[in-house]
């Protein structure tokens, strides 16, 4: 789509969002100049668009009253970025109980895209993927999500039917203060208003939820996504493994993400340097640790629990086997 174009359509955009404007405003916004306003004015006059003209001083242009855009009017970059933010919210598990809301979406808009651009659109979406596939899990409800951001976004308590891990239902009053997607899952993260001890809960255990007269403050420099990583990464597992590793937290990062450990600095490591990161992971099976520990590549201490020494010497072995296979052509058959 052509610079021009685009700003026609910009122009658009502008007047339908209602009220008068001058020429010298639309111009600024534009970054054009005014003679090329009222030329755009024109393409919208040929295209049936009705620009109501108003002269005088505090003249300009508006739409005719009553008038309603047709569905959809994008340019190639807007409808792209539409169907890819709808393709990875389906894909990254982000997307509500009403998970048919965002196929309808995306044969709407379909619809009403020029050919040329659609079947582009169709060829990028029939071969794009995700290299990170999140893990599955259960999306919360519609309402839900729409009523906890209401709320937060007013900074109203909430009482909610929640049902934690463990299968125990309870009732919670909440002062909700953000919402956070994470790994395919929405969380909330709040205070009790009684203990004011921050919580983080999942979405798709909510059952219900009805919002409370009152208000309350978050506290300055409060981070929702921050607050959730860090208590994922502190949630009861059925082994806690603490390492110390010699390495920049930049390369410990790349290979263990905020959502699976933390790390702090250690005092110091088994020689004496203080270039060592401690890392705490807890997790419910040991057996993915040992080749992470291997692609860190890094001197490195099991400090607990034992039963990981046993699986990385393991993992040693098979490597130092393998490692020593030699392959002969002439004996392969071949």
């Amino acid at each position: 789509m052509t610079t021009s174009t685009a700003r026609v359509l910009a122009l658009l955009e502008i007047l339908q969002s209602g009220g008068l404007r001058t020429v010298p405003d639309l111009a600024a916004r534009l970054d054009v100049d005014e003679r090329t306003v009222r030329r755009y004015v024109g393409h919208l006059l040929e295209l049936g668009v009705p620009v109501d003209s108003v002269r005088g001083r505090y003249g300009g242009y508006r739409l005719a009253p009553g008038y309603r855009m047709p569905p959809l009017m994008l340019t190639d970059e807007e409808a792209l970025a539409v169907l890819l933010g709808l393709l990875a919210g389906q894909r990254a598990g982000l997307v509500t109980t009403s998970a048919a809301a965002g196929e309808s979406a995306a044969a709407k808009l379909r619809r009403v895209l020029p050919r040329a651009l659609g079947q582009r659109l169709e060829a990028l979406l029939a071969t794009a993927d995700f290299t990170a596939r999140p893990r599955p899990g259960v999306a919360p409800g519609t309402d839900v999500l729409l009523e906890l951001a209401e709320a937060a976004r007013a900074r109203r308590p909430v009482a909610i039917s929640y049902t934690d891990r463990k299968g125990h239902d309870s009732e919670r009053t909440v002062l909700p203060y953000g919402l956070v997607a994470h790994s395919g899952r929405w969380y909330l993260t709040g205070a009790d208003p009684d203990s004011g001890e921050v919580r983080t809960f999942r979405l798709d255990r909510i059952s219900a939820l009805r919002v409370l007269p009152g208000s309350f403050a978050v506290p300055a420099g409060f981070d929702p996504a921050a607050t959730v990583v860090d208590s994922l990464a502190r949630t009861p597992w059925a082994h806690d493994v603490s390492l110390r590793i010699k390495a920049g937290p930049e390369h410990i990062r790349r290979h263990l993400p905020p959502g699976v450990a933390t790390l702090s600095p250690a005092t110091a490591g088994p020689d004496g340097d203080t270039g060592w990161i401690q890392v705490r992971i807890r997790a419910e099976r040991l057996d993915w640790i040992p080749p992470v520990i291997a692609a860190l590549d890094s001197p490195f201490v099991i400090e607990h629990p034992a039963a990981l020494r046993d699986l990385v010497r393991a993992l040693a072995r098979r490597l130092d086997e393998n490692a020593g296979n030699d392959y002969d052509p002439d004996r392969s058959g071949s």
